[in-house]
């Protein structure tokens, strides 16, 4: 029997992680180009043989995160290594310790507001898309222009002035495996182009040395960077969630199950390429409860899709994620969203930031819509009785003129509301118990989802605001629309606006 050893094998290919000896240079408007020929860009496929092509990628992808990373210094980020370990008070970990790495500004214990991202499990920290890196530039690649435009270094068309009172968080959900050799924290695309005995040898095994602890995969890094912050957070800070693919569905999933306690505290979120769908993560059945986090959702919450519309154009895709859905302006891959829609993102944030009272306009498109909506809503819009009236409903109108889908080109309909006359009332057992009983009525609520009455020393509670009071009731009904409950959505209107006249101010205060 003949046994090969490793130097009998052909050698694994090897490309230094380096620009100029890959044969690369950046270019005066920051693109990487080839140095014999400035015109051509970097080509993905050198070899038949995919082992080589993978090798050189890595290597680029390597000799790119080595030109980012220090960017991202100098623009004020720092590395914060978790998970924390024991400690009075609690420290960081060491470099030589297992951790995954995530980025901060400096001013994280005294900014009033904090931003905080969650990338693609896919890509490495403080890239947004590799491809668009070597196609359009480094920075409008990476997150360098974005931490700018975050911590006042820089002032985009979309953005709204400076932010030295913000915080940035740049979160790590995809480098979550631990390189022992290299003593350092990496993604599964780069565990499968490390280098290897022979170009013939198996990918190296993984075990438990591997494994980040509380970090083992991006759900759970997202788990423990909400824990982490919650150090951080002051009696008056806000946080807003920015969320792409993977990492906003992480988000969303940990505040479902915590948000008597972030409620406070989360003053917005945006979403690139949403994966929330209302028949999984979202429970639509709370939608009326206005302290709910479906509520929430429904009014403090945007995603942006790939779309062939220009950026900020909304699409259909409301009743499928539970928030509104608008055209990034990206108009072929999903990693490039965030590359679009980040001033756009920057520009609506601040001002959710500056209005704790700001709810979204209900906006239902194209195949959202059926000739039952649009009758209920329009009886609801122009009817007026118990305290509420709908003051305007825009006619159907074609917002999406570049698209040949005729599902979109119905167009949508924008609704907004006016409530008048809402007085203040008395939060009594009686309301309380009329407000259980209707709850359990509307079904699938449990009694801990359901508003809760300040204590008894206090006697008066203000309505919540009237903008997002009434479009919650239309909302269910909008979910609810297959199960046949539009007969009965003017009534169901009603009974929410008389019922959520008892929720108290201090509830509904991070609305």
């Amino acid at each position: 029997m003949f046994v090969y050893s490793n130097t009998n094998l052909p050698p694994d290919p090897e490309y230094p992680p380096e620009l100029e000896r890959l044969g690369f240079f950046i270019t005066e408007k920051d693109m990487i180009r080839r140095i014999n020929d400035p015109d051509l860009e970097y080509k993905y496929k050198i070899n038949r043989n995919d082992r080589f092509n993978i090798r050189n990628r890595a290597a680029m992808n390597e000799a790119i995160r080595n030109i980012v990373l220090p960017r991202l210094a100098d623009a004020g980020l720092e590395t914060l290594r978790l998970p924390f370990r024991d400690g009075h008070p609690p420290r960081d970990s060491f470099p030589s310790e297992t951790h995954v790495p995530v980025l901060v500004s400096p001013n994280l214990l005294n900014a009033p507001r904090i931003i905080l991202v969650f990338g693609e499990p896919i890509q490495d920290i403080g890239i947004w898309s590799y491809r668009a890196i070597l196609q359009d530039g480094i920075n409008i690649g990476s997150a360098v222009s974005f931490t700018k435009a975050v911590l006042g270094e820089s002032k985009g068309e979309e953005c709204s002035g400076e932010r030295t009172d913000t915080a940035l968080i740049l979160a790590n959900t995809g480098q979550l495996l631990w390189h022992c050799g290299t003593t350092r924290a990496i993604t599964t695309q780069t565990w499968l182009a490390n280098s290897r005995p022979s170009g013939a040898s198996d990918q190296a095994g993984m075990s438990h040395r591997n494994v980040i602890p509380w970090n083992r995969d991006w759900q759970e890094h997202i788990n423990y960077v909400f824990q982490a912050l919650w150090r951080y957070l002051g009696p008056s800070s806000r946080v807003d969630v920015i969320g792409m693919s993977e990492g906003g569905l992480g988000a969303i999933n940990y505040l479902m199950d915590h948000w008597e306690r972030w409620r406070p505290y989360i003053s917005a979120m945006c979403l690139a390429d949403p994966l929330q769908s209302t028949n999984v993560e979202i429970d639509v059945g709370t939608l009326v409860d206005p302290t709910s986090f479906t509520a929430f959702m429904s009014s403090r919450c945007r995603a942006y899709i790939v779309s062939q519309d220009e950026a900020d154009t909304p699409q259909m895709g409301y009743r499928h994620h539970g928030c509104n859905c608008y055209s990034s302006g990206e108009t072929e891959n999903s990693e490039g969203i965030m590359l679009s829609a980040w001033p756009h993102m920057l520009a609506w944030l601040d001002i959710l930031y500056n209005d704790r009272t700001y709810a979204e306009e209900v906006v239902v498109m194209g195949a959202d819509m059926d000739d039952n909506m649009q009758q209920a809503m329009e009886r609801l819009a122009y009817k007026t009785g118990n305290g509420f009236e709908m003051d305007s409903i825009a006619e159907p109108e074609t917002v999406n003129q570049g698209t040949q889908d005729d599902d979109l080109k119905d167009g949508g309909v924008k609704l907004q509301a006016k409530i008048t006359d809402m007085k203040q009332k008395t939060i009594t057992e009686d309301v309380k118990q009329e407000t259980m009983e209707w709850v359990d009525a509307m079904g699938n609520h449990t009694q801990d989802r359901v508003v809760k009455a300040e204590e008894p020393s206090i006697k008066t509670a203000t309505s919540p605001a009237p903008e997002k009071t009434i479009m919650q009731a239309i909302k269910a009904a909008i979910y609810e629309s297959d199960d046949g409950y539009f007969g009965d959505v003017e009534e169901m209107a009603r009974s929410y606006m008389q019922r959520s006249a008892s929720v108290s101010e201090t509830e509904t205060d991070s609305f």
